[in-house]
């Protein structure tokens, strides 16, 4: 196995991909940030300071996925052609967590992959979060932040059980 964003002196550079075929490709990436229960409890009453958490960070991630290309050097910009980011709840009393899991699926039909724009989605998303959040508890933690699953290309699909579960 060899890395392939280096050339045969080692130098970094953008892999050509002008002769892959263009396939509908799809990857669906997670992470979760974890915080106090009282804060989770003000996000999911709607009572934030700073409005509806999950609306912006959502479109946060959003726009994250559409920017992956300008953050990460050697990423080729992508067409996108959808987006979403789906919220769930994490509440473990006997573990005293509380927290939000957030997963990203994106899509395009290209000759390159979509896995770090899901990646970047749930990493925006969940900074958002904490940003949001911050002034009430500057101990959140976020964790888990992995792909879980991608279809479409050469090397075909990939799948992992969720971390954060």
């Amino acid at each position: 196995m060899e890395f392939t964003h280096f050339d045969a002196k080692g130098h970094a550079h953008m892999v050509d991909v002008s002769q892959k075929p263009l396939t509908h490709r799809v990857a669906l990436a997670e992470g979760v940030i974890l915080m106090a229960k009282q804060t989770l409890e003000l996000i999911q009453q709607g009572q934030a300071k700073k409005g509806d958490v999950l609306g912006v960070a959502r479109i946060a991630g959003i726009q994250g996925a559409k920017k992956t290309s300008d953050l990460i050097p050697l990423c080729h910009p992508l067409y996108l052609t959808r987006v979403t980011i789906e919220w769930s709840w994490v509440v473990n009393e006997d573990k005293a967590e509380y927290g939000l899991r957030c997963q990203a699926q994106t899509e395009t039909v290209g000759s390159t992959g979509v896995e770090m724009e899901a990646l970047t989605a749930v990493q925006v998303a969940l900074l958002t979060v904490y940003d949001m959040c911050k002034a009430v508890d500057r101990e959140m933690v976020m964790t888990g932040v992995c792909l879980l699953e991608k279809r479409g290309g050469k090397s075909g699909s990939f799948e992992r059980p969720s971390l954060t579960r």
